[in-house]
């Protein structure tokens, strides 16, 4: 009985391409494997649809192919280690990494070499630190103490106690792997899967160190010194790279993030990069006119309050404020001029306010707008 055509089996065309042969492979594989397709004729349309699939998907038995048909390539070879009924040993077959791969992955949950776990990066650490104003205004040093992992100081990070050493795993030999062979009606495949005796390092512990208890690390206080820039304001975040958790089968360490918070100041209200400070004047300052020192956080600076200033006045005083994080320059002062009315006044203080009083036509007999009714009004206290 003559063979079909490979072309027709695959349902492609002579001028196909090698991912349009590989993509109708793929969905007749799959359509006709024995464990999804119970129908009698599966299993040999199965091996068919392979045998066709390897020949087209190599370049060279393709030309054989083109050229002179069935006799121009062995079958054999054509058909693989599915002759005779075997459906072969998946693992040694080349095509069957990319293609038989995916197929598998849905039939037995996974085909062929798992995926070697790599290095793997370290956790990052988060690490909240107060300072004050001052310290935000002018930058900082600060050495901070923290808990991390550390390699074993006792083993050297070998997870060995002192005198021995780790020995070549005796389930996978050394290579992190079992291999296992399981036959089944169609033929038999082969699984490699993660040893479980070393968890994939090759190696096993048998005298454990006793100060990590075979893992090589120990959490350790660590003090590092933190450089704080000026101008950091509550919730920036410094990053310290590398000084996080160690990585993972030679990963690279993760880093540390130091979080900053700026304790309230008893003097100045942050708003930014600005300064709020309120100051206090007395209500013949805000009448007359007055300077007056005021404060800021590199030292005092005169201020002129013009005659006349009401309560809750502000006045800016440029480039007095927080540096700026990221650029030149600062922001500025804002002052709050705060008028006191004194509480206990003299004798002497009463008759000259009377007085004024007389002279500005107030009746400071009338108690409910007398002067200092008024005078309260006007200062709105």
């Amino acid at each position: 009985m003559s063979k079909k055509d490979y072309y027709e089996i695959l349902g492609v065309g002579k001028d196909a391409t090698e991912e349009e042969i590989k993509k109708a492979y793929r969905k007749l594989a799959r359509q006709y494997h024995p464990d999804v397709n119970k129908s009698p004729d599966a299993a040999e349309k199965f091996k068919e649809i392979n045998e066709a699939y390897q020949v087209l998907s190599d370049p060279q038995k393709r030309a054989m192919y083109d050229k002179f048909g069935h006799v121009g390539v062995d079958p054999n070879a054509a058909q693989g280690d599915f002759g005779g009924g075997d459906f072969g040993d998946f693992g040694d077959f080349d095509f069957g990494r990319d293609i038989f791969g995916d197929i598998f992955d849905s039939f037995f949950g996974g085909f062929g070499e798992p995926r070697k776990k790599g290095p793997v990066r370290g956790a990052d650490i988060r690490y909240d630190l107060e300072i004050t104003l001052e310290e935000a205004f002018l930058g900082a040093e600060k050495e901070i103490e923290l808990y991390r992992t550390e390699s074993c100081p006792r083993c050297g990070g070998t997870g060995a106690k002192p005198g021995t050493g780790a020995k070549t795993c005796p389930v996978c030999g050394g290579s992190g792997q079992v291999k296992q062979v399981q036959n089944t009606p169609f033929g038999r495949y082969i699984s490699i899967t993660t040893c479980t005796r070393c968890q994939g390092t090759g190696i096993v512990i048998e005298e454990p160190c006793p100060e990590c208890r075979g893992t090589g690390n120990i959490r350790a206080s660590r003090k590092i010194k933190v450089k704080i820039p000026p101008g950091v304001d509550t919730g920036s975040k410094l990053r310290l790279a590398g000084e996080g958790e160690p990585g993972a089968r030679g990963g690279p360490a993760g880093d540390l993030y130091v979080v900053i918070h700026v304790k309230p100041h008893r003097l100045f209200i942050r708003q930014g990069d600005d300064l709020i400070y309120e100051a206090p004047i007395s209500f013949v300052q805000a009448a007359l006119g007055a300077e007056i020192e005021v404060p800021t956080l590199d030292g005092r600076v005169k201020l002129k309050i013009p005659e006349g200033t009401q309560p809750g006045t502000r006045f800016r005083i440029k480039g007095k404020g927080m540096p700026h994080l990221r650029g030149y320059g600062r922001g500025d002062l804002h002052v709050k001029v705060n008028v006191v009315i004194p509480k206990k006044l003299s004798e002497k203080q009463k008759e000259l306010l009377r007085k004024f009083a007389e002279i500005s036509g107030e009746d400071v007999k009338q108690p409910h707008k007398g002067f200092f009714d008024k005078m309260r009004d006007a200062f709105g206290v």
